[in-house]
C-alpha cells in the first residue's frame, strides 16, 4: 500500500496540473481584474479563510488513527462521531442566526477559539473530553461554512459596493485554493505524524497557530458586520413549507440526504478500511482530495462550451459512480478475501464523484431553491443527512468489525440506489425546464457576457 499510494498520488497531481492548465477556468472582467481596492479586498479575505481550510484540513486525516492510537474500540470511535454528526445537526439549525446576532468577525475569531480548544482535546487519553472535543468540532464546522461567507458577501455589496457580479468569481477561485490547500494539508499532516515520527496528535497541535493567525488577522484587517435578525421558528417553517410545495426541492433533499450521509460514512470508514496494511494516510488523504479536484475540473470542462453537458447529467453520472464504488467494496472488503487496492481505487472513485457531485448539485440549488428560503431549506436537508450518517454508525457500533464493514458497504450501496432512483424522478420532473440548463453556447455569445 506504501507504493501504491505514492504512485496513486503522483499520478493524480499530474492530472490534476494537466486539466488545470488545459480547463477553461473562470475570469473575472478586465475591470474586476485590474481593480486595486477590490483585489486588497479579495486578499484581506483569502489570507484569513485560507488559514482557517489549512486548520480545518489538517485534522483530516488523522482524527479515527488518533482515537485508535488511544486504544480505543471502533464501537467507542463510532460514537465519537455520532456526537460529532449530533452537534452538526444542531448547530448547523441555529449557526446562521447566531452569525447574524453575534457579529460575522466575532463568530469568526469564536471559530478560532473554538477549533483551538477541540485540538488540544485530542492531547487527552479521557473519552469524555474526546466526546467534548468532537462537539466543539461540530460548532467550528458550522461557524467555518457560515460565518466566512456571509462576512465576505456582506462586505462586498455593502460596505465596498463592488458589482455582485463579482462575487461568484471570488468564491471560484476560493473553491480552486481550496482543494490546492486540502491536498498540502494531507502531505504536510504526513510529513509531521510519520515522517518526523511525531504520531497522529501532530497534526492536530500544528492546526492550532493557523487558527490563531486566523482569528488575529480577522481582528486586526476585518470590520464588523451583522445581518437581519431573523427569527429560526419562521425561517426554518418557511424552509419546510418550500420543501413540501415544490417536488423539485424535495427531490434535491432526497439525493442530497442519500448521496452525503454515504460521504459521511466513508469519512468514517476508510481510515478502518486501509490502517491495518500501513499506507501513509496523509498521502492517501491527499489522493483523495487530489481526486476530487480532477473531479471539480472534469465538471467544468464538461459543462463549457465545447462540450456542454447538463448538470443533471453530472449529478446522474456522480450517483452511479458512486454506487458502481460501493458495489467494488462490498466484495473488496469481504472477510478473508480483503484487496487493499481494489478498496482504495474505489475510494478514489468516490472522491471524484464528489468533485463531479458538489458543484452540480450546488448549480442546481441556486436554480431550484428561492434565495429568501436557502437557508430554510439547506436546515432541514441536513437533519436527514446527519441523521442517517448517525445511524450508519450506530448499526457498525452494534456489529462485529470485519461483517460489520462490508454489511455497511452494502446499506450503502442501496441508498445510493435510492438515490439514483430519485435522480430519475428529479430529471423526469426537469426535463423540460430550461431554467435548470447551462446556458448554450449561442445563448453565451448573444448575452456577451463572461462564463462564471
Amino acid at each position: 500500500m506504501l507504493f501504491t499510494a505514492y504512485v496513486a498520488f503522483a499520478v493524480l497531481l499530474a492530472i490534476c496540473m494537466g486539466l488545470e492548465f488545459s480547463a477553461c477556468r473562470a475570469k473575472l472582467t478586465g475591470s474586476a481584474c485590474t481593480n486595486p481596492a477590490f483585489l486588497r479586498f479579495q486578499l484581506d479575505y483569502y489570507q484569513v479563510y485560507f488559514l482557517a481550510l489549512a486548520a480545518d484540513w489538517l485534522q483530516g486525516p488523522y482524527l479515527y488513527k488518533l482515537y485508535q492510537h488511544y486504544h480505543f474500540l471502533e464501537g467507542q470511535i463510532a460514537i465519537i462521531y455520532v456526537c460529532g454528526f449530533a452537534s452538526s445537526v444542531l448547530f448547523g439549525l441555529v449557526s446562521t442566526s447566531l452569525v447574524d446576532w453575534l457579529g460575522r468577525k466575532k463568530s469568526c475569531i469564536l471559530f478560532s477559539l473554538t477549533y483551538s480548544v477541540c485540538c488540544l482535546t485530542k492531547l487527552s487519553w479521557d473519552y469524555f473530553v474526546l466526546v467534548v472535543g468532537r462537539i466543539l468540532g461540530g460548532l467550528s464546522t458550522a461557524l467555518l461554512f457560515s460565518a466566512f461567507e456571509a462576512w465576505y458577501v456582506h462586505e462586498h455589496v455593502e460596505r465596498h459596493d463592488f458589482p455582485a457580479e463579482w462575487i461568484p468569481a471570488t468564491f471560484s477561485r476560493a473553491a480552486f485554493w481550496n482543494n490546492v490547500i486540502a491536498i498540502g494539508a494531507g502531505v504536510t499532516a504526513n510529513f509531521f505524524a510519520e515522517w518526523l515520527g511525531l504520531g497522529p496528535v501532530a497534526p492536530f497541535m500544528v492546526s492550532i497557530p493557523f487558527l490563531m493567525l486566523t482569528g488575529i488577522f480577522a481582528m486586526k484587517n476585518w470590520d464588523e458586520n451583522y445581518g437581519k435578525k431573523r427569527a429560526l421558528s419562521k425561517t426554518c417553517v418557511d424552509g419546510l413549507k418550500c420543501l413540501l410545495s415544490d417536488r423539485r426541492v424535495l427531490l434535491l433533499g432526497t439525493i442530497q440526504a442519500l448521496f452525503e450521509s454515504v460521504i459521511y460514512i466513508f469519512i468514517f470508514l476508510w481510515t478502518p478500511v486501509l490502517d491495518p496494511y500501513n499506507p501513509p494516510l496523509g498521502i492517501v488523504f491527499s489522493s483523495f482530495m487530489a481526486a476530487s479536484m480532477v473531479g471539480s475540473s472534469l465538471y467544468r470542462i464538461a459543462t463549457s462550451k465545447r462540450y456542454h453537458l447538463q448538470p443533471m447529467h453530472i449529478l446522474s453520472l456522480s450517483v452511479l459512480m458512486v454506487f458502481f464504488s460501493l458495489f467494488m467494496l462490498t466484495f473488496s472488503t469481504n472477510p478473508g478475501q480483503e484487496n487493499p487496492s481494489e478498496s482504495f481505487l474505489a475510494f478514489l472513485l468516490i472522491e471524484l464523484s464528489c468533485g463531479l457531485y458538489f458543484p452540480a448539485m450546488g448549480f442546481l440549488r441556486r436554480k431550484v431553491i428561492p434565495e429568501k428560503d436557502q437557508v430554510g431549506v439547506m436546515n432541514w436537508f441536513r437533519i436527514p443527512l446527519n441523521l442517517l450518517a448517525c445511524l450508519g454508525m450506530l448499526i457498525l457500533h452494534d456489529s462485529d468489525y470485519k461483517t460489520g464493514t462490508r454489511n455497511m458497504f452494502t446499506i450503502c450501496s442501496v441508498m445510493m440506489v435510492m438515490a439514483l432512483l430519485a435522480v430519475v424522478s428529479l430529471f423526469t420532473v426537469v426535463r423540460n425546464n430550461a431554467e435548470l440548463r447551462v446556458p448554450s453556447p449561442q445563448g453565451q455569445n448573444e448575452l456577451s457576457s463572461p462564463e462564471l
